[in-house]
């Protein structure tokens, strides 16, 4: 009989289980997108309710961002465990609280759920790329990686979809002292994707075979030589773009305050306290996310068609595209305007992130592959602090924290340069 290596091996066998595959972890990762954004397009409405000033949205925002302490521990996990019991938990585990948060009557319980929950999207992200990217043949690799990104593209849309929920002021029910509005809905159904992917990985998927194959070893070795000199200008890059999320959360909030015309930082100088605020949904506000959201479509179809053409390295330079969508998202004038540039920035990072899922598979070994999670969560230091920034100075001036994350986009655009080629490389 002939012996193969493991690659061999993979590489003969791919067929419809890989498609399948394919649709399942999509699933689960559409499920953290969808987790993290949901907070962003309830905000306009949940603030009334739960009495929230700009800084309290702001550190709303930034709970599910604490996944940074769950990446680092549910890589660990998966190394020592295995990649599918670890999905199952922490699906399950977001799914839970995630719907658990829709019964909190005020803000410090909410954000308790929402921080649990940000725990468990820690732990899914990374280990969701890992055990797909093991079973997937070198040559048909980037691609199959490119189109399990595209998934977050869809959990984007399913968050957007708020404006088919939130703005129903029929969507009503009164439970003790709690009034179940259209927003806590909106908070249920978007713990469904988590609940139902952990259910299919528990009754239908397999471990990953590299895994089963090896023994795994410590995260330390990640700045040890050789793989110091890509370690830190990739922890330099993940930092870099995970800043902008205090943007992107933003998004649904900025839009609301120029419904009257003008451009995002045009308006946002006068103070949002509840003083006189209404609660009264802006439609409009949660349209234009979901045009955003949608955006993402080109940019995902780009790298699928020529991910394992190009690398993922070449892909990096999106990142110098979207520091000048950024930027010019504070220079224009009318709320137009910042939605086109709003939209050229969701399709062109979307090619940044997706290039970053492949290049984070295959730079270190399979043994080191919570290397990634290790980044992630470097990266949601990064996004607490951008939603941070963004709630204590979008009062007062929003042109800084705009203008600071297309300064580290360039940043990390620039460091990209110094990583190497990974183009099809063989995992080891």
């Amino acid at each position: 009989m002939q012996k193969l290596t493991y690659e061999e091996a993979v590489e003969r066998a791919f067929g419809l289980f890989h498609w399948l595959l394919l649709v399942v972890c999509g699933w689960a990762n559409a499920s953290d997108a969808v987790e993290i954004l949901c907070v962003s397009f309830l905000l306009p409405t949940a603030r009334c309710d739960l009495q929230l000033s700009s800084s309290d949205m702001g550190l709303l925002t930034a709970s599910i961002f604490l996944m940074m302490v769950g990446g680092y521990m549910w890589g660990y996990l998966a190394d020592q465990k295995g990649r599918r019991r670890v999905l199952i938990v922490s699906l399950t585990v977001n799914g839970l609280f995630g719907g658990l948060a829709s019964l909190a009557p005020w803000f410090w319980l909410f954000l308790l759920m929402r921080f649990i929950s940000g725990i468990r999207v820690g732990g899914s992200i990374p280990v969701i790329f890992s055990y797909f990217s093991e079973f997937m043949p070198r040559l048909r690799r980037g691609a199959m990686i490119s189109c399990l990104a595209t998934f977050w593209m869809a959990g984007n849309i399913l968050a957007a979809l708020a404006w088919l929920v939130i703005p129903r002021t029929w969507v009503y029910l009164s439970l003790g002292t709690l009034d179940f509005k259209s927003w806590r809905v909106f908070v249920v159904l978007c713990s469904v994707p988590s609940i139902t992917s952990a259910l299919i990985f528990k009754l239908f998927m397999p471990e990953s075979p590299k895994f089963l194959m090896e023994a795994l070893a410590p995260i330390k070795k990640i700045f040890q030589s050789p793989f110091r000199s890509r370690s830190i200008p990739l922890l330099i890059i993940f930092y870099s773009i995970s800043f902008y999320y205090g943007l992107w959360m933003w998004f649904p909030e900025l839009f609301e305050r120029t419904e009257d015309g003008g451009s995002p930082c045009a308006n946002v100088s006068r103070p949002s306290a509840m003083v006189n605020a209404t609660c009264d949904t802006v439609k409009t506000a949660y349209t234009d996310g979901f045009i955003i959201a949608a955006a993402n479509l080109p940019g995902n179809i780009f790298t699928i068609l020529v991910m394992d053409s190009t690398g993922g390295k070449a892909l990096l330079g999106s990142l110098l595209l979207s520091s000048l969508s950024v930027f010019f998202i504070y220079v224009v004038q009318t709320k137009a305007q910042s939605l086109i540039l709003s939209c050229i920035f969701s399709g062109v990072s979307v090619i940044t992130w997706n290039a970053l899922d492949v290049i984070g598979t295959e730079l270190y070994p399979t043994k080191l592959s919570s290397a990634l999670g290790f980044f992630t969560g470097v990266g949601r230091v990064a996004a607490i602090m951008g939603n941070l920034v963004f709630g204590r100075l979008v009062d007062a001036n929003c042109a800084v924290p705009i203008l600071l994350v297309s300064a580290l986009l360039l940043t990390g655009g620039l460091v990209g340069l110094l990583l190497p080629q990974t183009r099809q490389t063989e995992l080891t």
